[in-house]
């Protein structure tokens, strides 16, 4: 397993509706003979043949922030793309990523000195200019965007990285692609816009018809007291329901089968938020949510466990091989 391809992907950066250079990547890493980009940016690249058709998803994009206005002072007023807790947002570096380059910049904080003089925080980047003509001169327009800067870092058997949700899955589908000889006709998909919507997903259900089982590789935000029973390294997670829908129960119990066959260390459980596969439920198809343990998810230190990475590729594996 390639650490350092998982962390190509997690550095690039790439909100919602923008991600054109995580697309690129993979598909300079995986060089396929045939494969087709979507109107909207969804990446697709089938695999296989066999009775049955199984759709492996993995959102590229992440969160991050528009730049909706730039002001005489140079500031950028910034808009929150995706699910960003407020929380920890002040006194982040940013990295302003325009048509040509990646400009650096910070989100400041309001000091202890000024806050009885009631100064309030302003959602706003800096990138070390004081007037608006300075700012356009070096390339940063309307309409570019902002993601935190990232530190990809070891701790222990952990990995930590902004974006690891979901470039661990897209991560996961480059090796599965690589690795695997499917039974199934297997189709990889590169989604975009899950964070604002599961958009991509719902363009994608349009275009894909007789899906036998569509899976969706995400996060599961742990621990909850819903699931404080699930363990970073006790392998990865069924996310079973969530707000967005329920799982498959026969193809969860088939999933669960295989990994006990296969002495892969499985996990099932519930959170919030939604998955792509839900979508494919309106169109008929079932689909299982397969993920693994995230700890802090959507903030900038996201933790995943390499044991459970390893075993999320070993199973989707043998899924891709097995005839479910």
């Amino acid at each position: 397993m390639n650490i350092d391809r998982l962390k190509e992907l997690c550095l690039i950066p790439g909100i919602s509706s923008r991600e054109e250079k995580i697309r690129e990547k993979i598909i300079q890493n995986l060089n396929p003979r045939k494969y087709y980009v979507d109107k909207i940016g969804n990446l697709v690249i089938r695999k296989g043949t066999g009775n049955k058709k199984i759709l492996l998803m993995a959102h590229m994009d992440e969160i991050g922030f528009l730049i909706t206005s730039i002001k005489e002072n140079g500031n950028l007023i910034l808009r929150k793309v995706g699910g960003i807790p407020d929380e920890i947002i002040q006194s982040r570096y940013i990295e302003i990523v325009t048509n040509e380059k990646i400009i650096q910049g910070v989100i400041g904080a309001v000091p202890p000195h000024l806050k009885k003089d009631n100064v309030s925080f302003e959602l706003v980047g800096n990138v070390g200019l004081n007037t608006k003509e300075d700012v356009l001169n070096i390339g940063i327009n309307i309409m570019d965007y902002a993601v935190f800067k990232k530190n990809f870092i070891n701790i222990g058997n952990y990995i930590s990285c902004r974006a690891l949700d979901d470039r661990f899955g897209c991560f996961v589908l480059e090796e599965v692609y690589k690795n695997s000889s499917p039974k199934n006709e297997v189709i990889f998909a590169w989604t975009v816009q899950e964070e604002i919507g599961l958009k991509g997903a719902k363009a994608l259900s349009n275009e894909l018809s007789e899906i036998d089982l569509a899976i969706a590789i995400d996060s599961f935000a742990c621990c909850s007291r819903q699931n404080q029973h699930i363990k970073p390294g006790d392998g990865p997670v069924i996310r079973f329901a969530d707000n967005s829908g329920i799982s498959s129960f026969y193809y969860s119990k088939k999933i669960v089968e295989l990994a006990k066959k296969n002495n892969i260390p499985i996990q099932l459980g519930t959170t919030g938020g939604g998955t792509d596969g839900s979508i494919f439920v309106d169109k008929g198809t079932p689909f299982v949510a397969l993920s693994v343990a995230v700890k802090f998810l959507h903030s900038t230190v996201e933790m995943i466990h390499i044991n459970d990475l390893e075993n999320l590729i070993k199973l989707l594996k043998i899924i891709s091989e097995e005839e479910l």
